[in-house]
């Protein structure tokens, strides 16, 4: 599994929010310019983010994006899920994957299992609060991943 530009966009992009003083609003610009993404690109995503109810937005000169909820509410799964789609590590424990006509005899399933439960227990358990208080303990509070 790799997980894309998209998906290391957004949780940085969700970071920075959860850094933010959350009764402020964001705007795109800002955030683009402390996490070095392009407003394009910063703007796609977010769209996305905002759709699934996962930021607010509000329109105007004094607008912009917060959190929706407070950031022990989401996990870094959540959100790489939310822009990856699946997270598989590989295409045959993918959800929409076919059934595997050697599923039952196949040895290294196993291992794959595992591996599959192991990231995606890290991902659900790290939330956007446990990064922003990584990111305060190493003197990063802009947090550029």
């Amino acid at each position: 599994m790799k997980i894309s530009t998209r998906g290391r966009y957004a949780l940085r992009l969700m970071l920075d929010l959860a850094l933010a003083d959350p009764e402020e609003y964001c705007s795109v610009k800002s955030i683009a310019a402390r996490q070095q993404i392009s407003e394009k690109y910063m703007e796609q995503i977010i769209s996305q983010l905002v759709k699934a109810g996962f930021v607010r937005s509000v329109r105007g000169a004094q607008g912009g994006y917060r959190l929706a909820y407070a950031p022990e509410k989401y996990t870094a799964g959540q959100i790489l899920r939310l822009t990856e789609g699946d997270l598989a590590t590989v295409a045959c424990l993918a959800q929409d994957a076919p059934e595997c006509p050697r599923a039952e005899q196949c040895a290294t399933r196993w291992l794959w299992e595992q591996m599959d439960d192991a990231v995606n227990d890290v991902l659900d358990r790290v939330t956007l609060a446990m990064l922003a208080e990584v990111s305060w303990q190493r003197g990063n509070p802009e947090c550029v991943l």
